[in-house]
C-alpha cells in the first residue's frame, strides 16, 4: 500500500502536530514527510526530529509584508518532500489564495470552535462573552476565506459556569488531540465523510 505523505505546519510547541505524528502508523493511510515552521523557536520541531521526522524552517520576518515571496520559500520544501496532503496544527501566519490554491482539497487545519462560529483568534473567550453552553474544535478543509472550508470533523465540549478562556481551551484541546487524527486518517484514507466526536 502506497501511504500518503504529510506534512505539518507549524508555529509553536506543536501538541496536535505530536498527536497527528503518532497516529500514523500501522494499517494508517499515511505517513509524515516534514514538519515545518516559520520560527526556528518552535518547540515542535525538536519534538519532530526525535520522532525521526525530517523537519524545515522558513522564517517569514525577512520578507516583510511581501506574503508572496515568503510562500515561494514555503513551498519549495513541501514539493520537496513530495507532500501529498498539508496539515495546519497552529501555523499563525495567513496563507494567501495564490498559496492554499495549489493545496486545494490537500489542506487541512484545526480551528478551536464549532464553526461557523467564531472564525479567527480568541475563540474560547468569545464563547464565554456569548454565553454559549457547549463549544468545541473544527477540522476544515482550507480554502482562500479564512476558516471557511468544507467541514471535515467536530468535537464538542461542554461549557462550565466557571470556565475561563484557559480552562475551556484545555478541556477543547484535549478534544482536538483526538479529533485532528480521526480526521486525518478517513481523509488520507479517500473519505470526506465528516468526522463527529460527541
Amino acid at each position: 500500500m502506497s501511504h500518503k505523505r504529510v506534512a505539518i505546519l507549524l508555529s509553536g510547541g506543536g501538541s496536535n502536530m505530536v498527536a497527528l505524528l503518532d497516529s500514523m502508523t500501522g494499517d494508517h493511510p499515511a505517513r509524515p514527510c516534514l514538519v515545518m515552521s516559520n520560527a526556528a523557536s518552535a518547540g515542535g520541531l525538536s519534538k519532530a526530529a526525535a520522532r525521526g521526522v525530517p523537519t524545515a524552517v522558513v522564517d517569514h520576518r525577512p520578507f516583510g509584508q511581501d506574503r508572496a515571496a515568503f510562500e515561494a520559500e514555503l513551498i519549495k520544501p513541501l514539493i520537496a518532500a513530495q507532500a501529498d496532503i498539508v496539515c495546519l496544527a497552529g501555523f499563525m501566519r495567513v496563507l494567501t489564495a495564490g498559496f492554499v490554491g495549489l493545496w486545494t482539497g490537500r489542506m487541512l487545519n484545526i480551528h478551536p470552535s464549532l464553526l461557523p462560529k467564531y472564525r479567527g483568534l480568541h475563540t474560547h473567550a468569545r464563547a464565554l462573552d456569548g454565553g454559549d453552553s457547549e463549544h468545541g474544535c473544527t477540522v476544515h478543509e482550507v480554502t482562500p476565506e479564512l476558516d471557511e472550508g468544507p467541514i471535515l470533523g467536530q468535537a464538542r465540549v461542554p461549557v462550565h459556569a466557571d470556565d475561563t478562556p484557559d480552562t475551556l481551551a484545555a478541556r477543547v484541546l484535549t478534544q482536538e488531540h483526538r479529533l485532528y487524527p480521526a480526521v486525518l486518517r478517513r481523509f488520507a484514507g479517500g473519505s470526506r465523510e465528516p468526522v463527529l466526536l460527541p
